[in-house]
Parts: C-alpha cells; sequence; structure tokens
C-alpha cells in the first residue's frame, strides 16, 4: 500500500522553524537522551485525552516495534464536550484514530499540524466538518491548542519524525482513558451511538495500552476494525 505523502505547506514561515530550532532543540535533545534516542532516528506518536486536557508524546527508534511515553503536554483550552465530533461548526474536538496530514509553519496558530479529520470512519458515520489542528496560542473551536511555546516543541518532534520517513505520525484521541470504570461514570452523558463507538475505540486503546505499538486497524461500515 503506497501512503500519501505529507503536505508542507508554503516555506515562507521557515524562520519560525529556525525560532523553534534555536529556542526548544537543547531542551528535545536533553528529553531524547533520558531515553537513548535522536532526533536524526525518531518516530512519534500522539495521544490526547480530552477530559484531562493531556497530549501525551511518545516515541521510538525508526526501526523499534514499541513507543515509550516521553512527555506529556498540557492542552491550553478545549472546546465542546466528551464525545465525537459530528458536524461543521460543532465546536467538538473529534474522537478516534487520526495521523498528521499537514505541516504549516506559517499559521495562524503560530505554527500547526494537520490531522486527516474527517477519516473514514467518521465519512461512513456522516459526519463532516475540516481543519482540525494541533495548534499554537489558546483558542479553539475543536482543535488542540498547546501555546506558541509547547508547540514549537511538537511542532518539531513531528518535522523530524517525518524528515525520518516516518509519513503518517499517528494521532489517537480519546475522551479519556478508556477504562470500563470510566465509560460506566460516562455513558448516561451521551446518546447511545456514541456509547456504541467508545466501545469500538475502547478496544484499539486497550490494544495500545498493552502492546506499545501503532493500532492497526480498517474501517468497517463506519467503525474500526482492528487486525
Amino acid at each position: 500500500m503506497t501512503l500519501p505523502v505529507v503536505q508542507h505547506m508554503p516555506n515562507d514561515g521557515a524562520d519560525r522553524i529556525q525560532i523553534a530550532i534555536r529556542d526548544k532543540e537543547s531542551i528535545i535533545k536533553a528529553n531524547l537522551d533520558l531515553y537513548q534516542l535522536h532526533k536524526d532516528d525518531l518516530h512519534i506518536l500522539f495521544v490526547a485525552y480530552k477530559e484531562n486536557n493531556e497530549l501525551h508524546l511518545y516515541a521510538k527508534t525508526t526501526t523499534e516495534i514499541k513507543y515509550r511515553n516521553i512527555k506529556i503536554y498540557p492542552i491550553c483550552k478545549r472546546s465542546g464536550t466528551l464525545g465525537p465530533k459530528k458536524a461543521e461548526g460543532d465546536l467538538q474536538v473529534p474522537e478516534g484514530f487520526y495521523h498528521i496530514d499537514r505541516f504549516n509553519p506559517k499559521s495562524k496558530y503560530y505554527l500547526s499540524l494537520g490531522i486527516n479529520y474527517p477519516n473514514a470512519v467518521d465519512k461512513n458515520l456522516g459526519y463532516t466538518g475540516s481543519d482540525i489542528f494541533i495548534h499554537g496560542q489558546c483558542e479553539t473551536k475543536g482543535c488542540l491548542p498547546m501555546t506558541d511555546e509547547l508547540i514549537k516543541e511538537i511542532y518539531l518532534y513531528a518535522f523530524w519524525a517525518n524528515a525520518n520517513g516516518q509519513q503518517q505520525i499517528p494521532v489517537y484521541i480519546f475522551p479519556f482513558a478508556m477504562t470500563n470504570a470510566n465509560i460506566e461514570m460516562h455513558k448516561n452523558q451521551v446518546e447511545e451511538k456514541t456509547l456504541l463507538f467508545w466501545k469500538n475505540i475502547q478496544e484499539g486503546y486497550a490494544r495500545f495500552e498493552a502492546n506499545l505499538c501503532e493500532i492497526d486497524f480498517i474501517p468497517t461500515e463506519g467503525y474500526y476494525s482492528y487486525r
């Protein structure tokens, strides 16, 4: 299967990347050193938990299979409620399994990483919307805002991983840690369709927690089918 090439926006934002390198490269290097990792041999994966307002950064070498959690970033602000994004303008943050499909070094939110919402599962469910990003600043209408300072680090991790050949950087977005207890706690806050969806992505969550490997799935009739 041929993977899509990640889109890099016009290079007139290169100065922001250079500023990020100037400000954050030593911080990133120190963190990678703790895990015997290097920016030139790096693949990454993001996991976001909406209820906790946390973005977890996982990393590994380009030849390893399993990831390690190397940093947790606070998400600055969140719009909407728990539950997946269903329509353009609903202010919801998506839930499910995505990847980075755009790098924008000239974003109006400083630096931004585009997420491929709606993915095939979202489209099969009839969900609409566009332009969901991990980005700078601290305002949002359904994105993951990280502040300008933190997006410098996050963008560079992704930038270097992509330069190392990682064409699809996974981004897994959950309403919360998908335990049975948490689902039970929140099930009365959502409609049955959302509860069924949560139970579907719970299987992917459990696989990732157990194996720390990328989740292998295909979209099947509006849900994730795991392989």
